[in-house]
């Protein structure tokens, strides 16, 4: 098997020089192998880089777009809850920062992982009045991870932060929930960010 590796390895720019006119390369997926359409060359053994391109056991390197995933989105109207949070108490934003890969869905305010990684997620939100306490909830999956919370009875925008790293499987989703309270809405007061650290 190595004497193989070697052969193709040396004949592979011989290869691609073969290879009709304008013939793709495309990653599959995250763990598929790298494949030139076509009547093409199969490169076996891919695996991502720790600088997300993807490195095949005959050092071709192909940069995988799916490795830069980042968003922030804020509120910009309405305070929390609303008629939309009512019966979940998701807590929607309405406008995007950043939004790198797409995978932050505005509808529903939820991440969706596009891969298996370590992210890291962060959110910032203000309360509406005093003698009020506001609990927030970083969901992953519907489950609480983190939480934050601010119950100063005193101070009328008081605020409440947290920020995580989390390992998440492909089609993880992660979205916040208000527990309890009311959140400040205008302008820009609350945040909800994350990206996509390295890939597993």
């Amino acid at each position: 098997a190595g004497g193989c590796s070697c052969c193709l390895a040396a004949a592979l720019p011989l290869l691609l020089l073969l290879l009709p006119a304008g013939c793709p390369v495309r990653a599959q997926n995250d763990t598929e192998p790298i494949v030139l359409e076509g009547k093409c060359l199969v490169v076996c053994d891919s695996s991502p880089s720790a600088d997300g391109a993807i490195t095949s056991s005959l050092g071709i390197s192909v940069r995988s777009g799916s490795a830069k995933v980042a968003f922030s989105a804020t509120r910009s109207t309405n305070h929390e809850p609303s008629e939309m949070s009512n019966r979940t108490m998701t807590i929607y934003f309405d406008q995007v920062l950043v939004n790198i890969g797409n995978h932050f869905d505005l509808t529903s305010s939820i991440f969706v992982a596009p891969r298996k990684g370590i992210y890291s997620f962060s959110f910032h939100v203000v309360k509406v009045y005093n003698r009020q306490t506001i609990q927030v909830s970083l969901m992953q999956n519907n489950y609480p991870v983190i939480s934050a919370f601010a119950g100063d009875q005193d101070v009328t925008r008081e605020a409440a932060s947290n920020g995580v790293l989390l390992l998440m499987e492909r089609e993880d989703k992660v979205h916040l929930k208000l527990e309890r309270g009311n959140l400040m809405g205008g302008w820009k007061y609350s945040t909800f960010s994350g990206f996509l650290v390295f890939p597993l």
